[in-house]
């Protein structure tokens, strides 16, 4: 398979900057790869790759810049360079000078998307890099962040070894430094030795469950194996940490894609609104569409009750401590389960389209919150996701594992 980028570097801010995405060694996963325009094999071309691929980023740098020139038009050499000209800036002592060569890096991915490439790489590194480059600082303990630069250093010129060690140091020094066990996982994970790698990104995890990272890191490590049904445990367990962000997902859809599967995402087409102009005025809109034997039409309107409910006196009651009216989970999962009575009336049974029925087995399982935080989620929704998935992620994970994400296919006998 085709290797994708997988290195993030992370500033103490809450959230990550993407300043350096280098090759793993044997990775489990083929990304969408931006389509390569050179029509014929050209040796240069290949040892270029070839360097690339290994993450030796300082020498490969001059030589994919160079084709760059040959192939003006080739987006996988534009997407390469890009990321090379990432890896030279961690090899540079000035932070000005790291800066700078990250500046220059996202122009070179810019200019790689405008001439098409779209792919995951390019797509999570662009959306993560600032304009101005940037800063990163893995601590604000001058002696551990040195220690940590360094090793990031060594990692981009190829030097494995010396990289693991920096990052064992840093662990040893600062015992809840987040990068320093999963930067050393990765190592160990690109030196093909993925159940050493699982034990170091088992530690990320210990420091940060919240942070989607290490799940990924440790699902690809297990593809690696060949234990799926491992991978798609992390993989889960990587979108509940960050299910409102992109990477947790790419994750989880790679592997779906491998093991021949599709996720399960119920989408509802709303067929009720609810819009208030005051205190006293709440009006509530149904869909004109929906004739009387139509089971979603009162299940709707039930929807729309309920949630008018909220916008009255019941918010109030429910959060007196918030100044005004937002949606939130408990109202929506108030009124998916009174929609649910009506849809799971036996003379509905025969009547309901499938994203409905759907709904109902997820009601009747007791996961209709987990579907009103994932599935409904709006960003008045999502201020309750935290506090839910503090108290229940075992609950989250149920749905993912009985609802969403297929098993892996047993594999015929050999």
């Amino acid at each position: 398979m085709k290797p994708r980028g997988r290195r993030f570097i992370c500033n103490l801010l809450p959230s990550c900057l993407l300043s350096l995405l280098l090759l793993g060694g044997s990775l489990s996963f083929a990304q969408t790869a931006p389509p390569a325009a050179t029509p014929i094999a050209d040796p240069d071309r290949k040892a270029a790759f070839d360097i690339y691929k290994e993450g030796k980023m300082v020498q490969a740098m001059p030589l994919l810049e160079n084709l760059s020139a040959k192939y003006p038009k080739d987006l996988a050499v534009w997407e390469a360079w890009g990321v090379s000209v990432l890896g030279y800036s961690q090899t540079l002592a000035d932070p000005e000078s790291r800066r700078k060569a990250r500046v220059s890096a996202r122009t070179i991915l810019v200019k790689a998307k405008d001439m098409g490439d779209n792919s995951n790489l390019l797509q999570t590194m662009l959306g993560m890099l600032p304009e101005d480059g940037g800063n990163v600082t893995f601590s604000s303990r001058t002696e551990i962040n040195e220690i940590m630069q360094t090793a990031e250093a060594d990692f981009s010129r190829g030097d494995l070894d010396k990289a693991r060690d920096g990052y064992i140091h840093a662990s040893l020094l600062d015992p809840n430094l987040y990068e320093a066990p999963l930067f050393t996982g990765d190592v160990l994970y690109k030196q093909h030795n993925p159940g050493s790698a699982g034990e170091w990104f088992a530690r990320a995890i210990q420091i940060d469950p919240n942070r989607e990272t290490a799940y990924r890191y440790w699902g690809d490590a297990l593809v690696s194996r060949g234990d799926m049904e491992g991978a798609r445990e992390q993989f889960i367990k990587a979108v509940i940490a960050d299910p409102y962000g992109r990477n947790a997902w790419m994750g989880l859809r790679q592997w779906a894609d491998h093991v021949k599967v599709t996720l399960n995402w119920v989408r509802l087409q709303d067929k009720s609104a609810v819009t208030q102009k005051d205190d006293t005025h709440i009006n509530i809109t149904l869909d004109p569409g929906s004739g009387k034997d139509d089971p979603a039409g009162a299940g709707w309107a039930a929807y729309a009750i309920t949630r008018a409910a909220w916008r009255g006196d019941k918010f109030k009651k429910e959060f007196p401590n918030e100044p005004q009216y937002r949606r939130t989970m408990r109202e929506e999962a108030d009124a998916l389960h009174l929609m649910v009575t009506v849809l799971a009336r036996p003379e509905n049974a025969n009547k309901r389209d499938p994203s409905l029925a759907a709904l109902v087995k997820i009601d009747q399982a007791g996961l209709i919150e987990p579907f009103a935080l994932l599935n409904r989620a709006d960003k008045d929704i999502a201020q309750d996701y935290a506090p839910y998935r503090a108290a229940h992620r075992e609950v989250l994970y149920r749905y993912f594992d009985e609802f969403v994400v297929p098993k892996a296919p047993t594999p015929p006998p050999q």
